[in-house]
């Protein structure tokens, strides 16, 4: 049998080593070359899958390929994540993926299927999701100020709705709370529908609302807008303050979305969609429609930062999970 000499054999082997690497950088290079699926963690009808049906004509144009979004719903937007976690890091499956998914879960959840620093790289911050916290009329406070007041004055006294165990109208509150050491008595719903309805009915004082149903309610006088969880004011309601400017300066929460892929997906490919993204963020008609979903619209920083992003918000929601005693309540 025929022997190659080993220095021919180390040459050979190292090339092809590099084939695989080779193929990716070719790939990256022509990418696209077909249809894109973009994940949507949700059901259809809601916030996120709308918001993906509102990106994917202007990505789709931009690269020159059709968008697909499918929806897999499941676990609080986490299967569908894991789903997009374990494609083939080709830029082929990208995923919408938001604060609950990516943040949120990792100290709320016993443990999670995928990991959200090392299993997915961030490709574009799509917009921030706030919410109001508004009361009841008959409670008597005026803004987050005289609420503190009251809350401190009469201890044990009140109580608060929200969307469930976990849910971002209870962490948000669980956050006030830690922030101003007032107590508060958590009523959960299944759903923040519910929650609404009861406040406005006058069976509990607050909530942490959703911004879609909880507009009309306000402006028909149904319910008192205390403030926004964002410091920025919302564009849907530039009238109603921010609670950083009303009572509570340096609080600042929201929800949010980001399109992510697969961990290994080539920076040639994360670069190219993430300035796709950013050309359709800045469409005046998209960032209408954003406004429309109760969203406000951001200019994404780059892929590298959203990274250190991803970890603050870790670290910033696992201390409110921990005070609210939920760490590892779920999943």
């Amino acid at each position: 049998m025929m022997t190659l000499p080993r220095r021919k054999f180390l040459h050979l082997a190292a090339g092809a080593a590099a084939l695989p690497a080779v193929t990716r950088l070719a790939n990256a290079q022509t990418y696209p070359t077909r249809q894109i699926t973009l994940i949507a963690p949700w059901p259809a009808g809601g916030a996120i899958d709308a918001l993906c049906r509102i990106m994917a004509p202007g990505l789709a144009e931009r690269l020159g390929k059709p968008i697909v979004v499918e929806n897999r719903p499941g676990a609080g937007s986490v299967l569908g994540v894991a789903v997009g976690a374990r494609a083939a890091p080709d830029g082929y499956t990208l995923t919408m993926a938001g604060s609950g998914s990516l943040a949120i879960g990792v100290t709320l959840n016993k443990s999670m299927p995928y990991d959200p620093l090392r299993d997915v790289v961030p490709i574009a911050f799509t917009g921030y999701i706030p919410f109001i916290l508004v009361s009841n009329p008959a409670l008597p406070v005026q803004s987050v100020a005289d609420l503190i007041s009251y809350a401190k004055a009469n201890p044990g006294k009140l109580s608060y709705a929200s969307g469930g165990p976990g849910s971002p109208h209870h962490l948000l509150m669980e956050m006030l709370k830690l922030m101003t050491g007032i107590e508060m008595t958590h009523v959960p719903y299944k759903g923040s529908a519910p929650a609404l309805t009861d406040v406005i009915a006058g069976h509990l004082p607050l909530l942490f609302s959703d911004t879609i149903p909880s507009l009309p309610m306000i402006r028909e006088g149904r319910v008192r807008a205390l403030g926004v969880s964002t410091a920025q004011r919302l564009p849907s309601a530039p009238d109603i303050p921010p609670i950083a400017e009303v009572g509570l300066p340096g609080f600042d929460a929201s929800g949010w979305g980001m399109i992510v892929a697969p961990a290994g997906t080539p920076n040639e490919i994360v670069d190219k969609v993430h300035a796709a993204v950013w050309d359709v963020a800045a469409l005046a008609e998209v960032r209408q429609q954003i406004v429309r979903l109760g969203m406000v619209p951001a200019t994404s920083p780059p892929p590298d930062k959203l990274q250190s992003m991803i970890r603050s918000e870790i670290e910033r929601w696992a201390k409110v999970i921990r005070q609210a005693g939920l760490a590892g309540s779920e999943g």
